[in-house]
Formats: structure tokens, C-alpha cells, sequence
């Protein structure tokens, strides 16, 4: 037994092709063999040989041991989605069109910030972005429909220690993996408070920029190239497109937002970033195209020497025992996403607080490094996911040296694996129960795969 499963069925159906990344599927040949059926699950669900083969294009890019047995484990996840979603069909299994919607804007968002504007984004697809939601929209909703069913059948998995230990326990020695230095680190962060006279600086001063606008005929465009403290919009002229009501969107700002006919701009408003000015482009139903111009208020070093003051009080407290990390979390923090973890830094993508000491910044490594497990750093300024200036103390609950994995210091990791195995042999279970009740047939190329001929087998014993 490996320490990884590596079966596909334990993988999550979210590890499906979202096209608009795709960008190299322009380059595929003449789609030489896109109409071939690769194979058919239930009445009518078929998967062509172009989308096997633009999912092993992105699979390739992210690893060059890509290989034919993975092309196999890949198509057979492809027929298992089509089997959760004939399934998901009988039972009745739905997902709201509002769910749709958010998730591909939740995609579109990333893949926005991953080439750096939405331009550059269509320039790359060759699609604007009303097309690539409109391409993807029924893809999404299938995926999420495979995803809801799958949840389903896993719900009630769980796993005891005793069964982790038995887990580990089969592992051969050389098989098991060599763990990098991890840390476990905590933050309490305490954002300045900006002065009134600063608030009203700031507002003022967007008021003179809007009365230039409005009265004086200045071109908004320009005046967001010139003054606007956002880097997301200003070198485009403030602009976002596909503006909606849900996302990212401070409630004030979307609300105000959609209160504009076209060409109006805003009075100024104020949200968490600063204050603002918005432009109405264009509205398209639930979703509009705006400018907007933030101007931030500027917080001054006497506001961080008040967040200092506070920060060193809360330190002593902890030092002395006083309180606990997560109690001064919750009663201290001002970072809303780091009282939901108790302070702890976690990774986004698994929610896990062991973090890979390479994958830190170079500043955090830097400071770690003189810090005990258990130690408080002192107060200090650091900059934000939104490259926003806070103060903040680290907390260093724990470190592992690189090791080989073993229970005491990977017991979580060790779980998670264990408790996939799990998961993966209650999907297998599934799968062997309801393959007599599905239609399926696959390419004769693909019917001696390892993967999918115990598959095959399975729906011709049964006849």
C-alpha cells in the first residue's frame, strides 16, 4: 500500500476542465478527432474524444509524468461524473440557478486576477466574457450537480483513530513520504484606525474630483488614471465589468451601483475601502458595467501607534498566561476571516493550518526563524492580501523539522489520507451497485484499461 491513493475516484468531482483556462485548445489539430464518442453513459450522455483529450492537455501542463494510465483514470472520472449526474437525474438531485451563477463568478474572478484583467483574459480565450459564462454555464451546473450527489453518498463517512492507526500501520517504510519544515502560525491583527480629520480630507477630496466630473466635464476615465487608489481598476480607467449583486462587492457599493442609469455617476459613498464615486456604463439585467474612483483615507503614524499600544497590552496578556490566543483573537482581532479559524493561518484551497514553511513569504520565514514554538512576535506593520498597511503579532503554535511522515507530528495528514481511502472504497461500493442499472459503452481503445475493465466486467456479468 502507497501512503497516496491514487485511485481517481476518491479525487473530488470539482477537478473538472473549466474551458476559459484552456487557452491551448486553440492549438489542438483541426479537431481531427473532436466527434469521435468515446463513450455513452445512460440514455444520452456521451464524452467525445476532444474532451478527454483537452483535459489531458491542462493535466499535462501541470505535470510532465502525465501518462496514458492517467488518461485512463481521467476518463474514467469523466464516466463517473456522467453516472452521478444520471443518478442525480432519477432522484430528483437539483442545484439552483443562482448557485450557478455565483460559482462562475467565483471562477471568472480568479482567472481574472490569474492574467490580470478581464481583457487580457478575453484576448487570451479568443471569447468575451458573456460568451465564456454562456459556454460554461451548463458544464458548471453539471459538475455541481455530480458534486451535490457525491456529497451525498460521503456524507456519513467518518473515520476513528484506531482505523488511521491501522492505515498507517500497512504502510510500507519506503513508501511513506518525506514532509518538508511546516509551521502552524497565528495572527492578531489590529487595523489603524484613521483619524476624523483624515475621513474628511479624504471625502472632500473625492467631492472636488466628482465636482470636476459633473460640472467642470472631465473625462472619468482619466480622473481614475490620475487620482483613484484602487490598483485592481485604476491603470483601466476605474472600469469593471460584469459588476453583480453578490461577490466581493461591499453591499453599499453594488446598491448604490445599481441605482444609476447610464453615464450617471454616484454621489460619493463610503465603504471598508474609502470612499467613492461610480460611473454607470452600461446595465445588462443583473449584471452592469461600472467606473469607480476610491480614495482612500491616509492613515497616519500616530493611528498605527495606536494600534501598537493595543497590540503590546494583548501580548502581555497572552505572555503572562492570562488569556488565551483564540479568546484574544475574538475579542482583539479585526481580521473577521481569522476569527473564523481562531487566528490560525490557514491555507485557502484545504483549510489546513499546517502550512509548508517554502510556501511563506520570504519576511514571515524571516521572522519565524528567531521565534520559538509557543512564542509571541512583537508588533509590527505588514502588508495585506489587499496590500493594505496593518499592524498585527504572530503567534508560533508549532514546527516540525523535514521528516518522514509519522503519527505524532502528520496525525492530520495522515488522516486525511486515510479517511480519502475511505471515501474512495464507499465510491467504489457505489459504483459496483448501481452499474447494472446503467447503460454504459466505451471505446474499444479505452475497454482495457485498468481502470475501466473491472467496469466493463462488472455490466457483463450482470447481463
Amino acid at each position: 500500500m502507497s501512503f497516496y491513493t491514487r485511485n481517481i475516484i476518491s479525487r473530488p468531482i470539482g477537478i473538472v476542465l473549466f474551458m476559459l483556462f484552456l487557452v491551448c485548445c486553440h492549438s489542438l489539430s483541426a479537431q481531427e478527432s473532436a466527434d469521435k464518442i468515446l463513450a455513452v453513459v445512460g440514455r444520452n450522455r456521451i464524452i467525445l474524444q476532444s474532451d478527454l483529450e483537452l483535459q489531458a492537455v491542462q493535466a499535462r501542463a501541470q505535470d510532465p509524468k502525465f501518462n496514458d494510465s492517467a488518461k485512463c483514470l481521467m476518463l474514467q472520472q469523466m464516466i463517473l461524473q456522467k453516472m452521478l449526474l444520471e443518478q442525480a437525474e432519477r432522484d430528483s438531485v437539483m442545484v439552483s440557478d443562482e448557485d450557478v451563477d455565483a460559482q462562475l463568478e467565483n471562477r471568472l474572478r480568479y482567472f481574472i486576477q490569474l492574467y490580470g484583467s478581464k481583457e487580457k483574459l478575453e484576448q487570451m480565450s479568443g471569447k468575451t466574457i458573456y460568451q465564456i459564462k454562456d459556454e460554461n454555464r451548463e458544464t458548471i451546473k453539471e459538475q455541481m450537480v455530480a458534486e451535490k450527489l457525491q456529497g451525498t453518498i460521503l456524507e456519513n463517512i467518518k473515520i476513528s483513530p484506531a482505523e488511521v492507526d491501522a492505515f498507517y500501520k500497512k504502510i510500507p517504510t519506503d513508501s511513506l513520504p518525506y514532509f518538508p519544515a511546516t509551521v502552524e502560525v497565528g495572527q492578531i491583527v489590529i487595523d489603524p484606525q484613521v483619524s476624523p480629520e483624515m475621513n474628511d480630507y479624504a471625502k472632500q477630496k473625492l467631492e472636488d474630483i466628482r465636482k470636476q466630473i459633473v460640472v467642470d466635464g472631465k473625462s472619468f476615465e482619466t480622473m481614475a488614471g490620475l487620482y483613484s487608489d484602487d490598483p485592481g481598476s485604476r491603470d483601466n480607467g476605474g472600469r469593471y465589468d460584469g459588476v453583480t449583486r453578490t461577490g466581493p462587492w461591499a453591499e453599499a457599493f453594488v446598491s448604490t451601483a445599481f441605482k444609476l442609469q447610464n453615464g450617471e455617476v454616484s454621489q460619493v459613498i463610503k465603504t471598508k475601502f474609502g470612499y467613492h464615486i461610480i460611473q454607470m456604463i452600461q446595465r445588462k439585467g443583473d449584471e452592469a458595467d461600472i467606473r469607480h474612483i476610491l480614495i482612500k483615507p491616509e492613515v497616519t503614524s500616530g493611528d498605527f501607534e495606536k494600534s501598537f499600544k493595543i497590540l503590546d497590552s494583548v501580548r502581555t496578556l497572552l505572555v503572562n498566561g492570562k488569556m488565551s490566543f483564540p479568546e484574544a483573537v475574538g475579542k482583539f482581532s479585526t481580521d473577521d476571516a481569522a476569527k473564523r479559524t481562531g487566528g490560525m493561518i490557514a491555507d485557502p484551497a484545504t483549510g489546513n493550518t499546517e502550512l509548508d514553511m517554502t510556501k511563506l513569504d520570504p519576511g514571515m520565514v524571516l521572522m519565524l526563524d528567531s521565534m520559538k514554538q509557543g512564542d509571541y512576535s512583537a508588533s509590527h506593520i505588514f502588508l495585506t492580501d489587499a496590500h493594505d498597511k496593518s499592524c498585527r503579532i504572530v503567534y508560533l503554535r508549532s514546527r516540525t523539522t523535514p521528516h518522514k511522515a509519522n503519527l505524532k507530528d502528520d496525525y492530520s495528514r495522515i488522516q486525511e489520507v486515510a479517511l480519502s481511502q475511505k471515501k474512495q472504497l464507499k465510491m467504489q461500493s457505489w459504483v459496483t451497485a448501481k452499474l447494472p442499472s446503467f447503460y454504459l459503452k466505451v471505446a474499444p481503445e479505452y475497454q482495457n484499461c485498468p481502470a475501466l475493465k473491472t467496469w466493463m466486467m462488472s455490466i457483463a456479468n450482470a447481463k
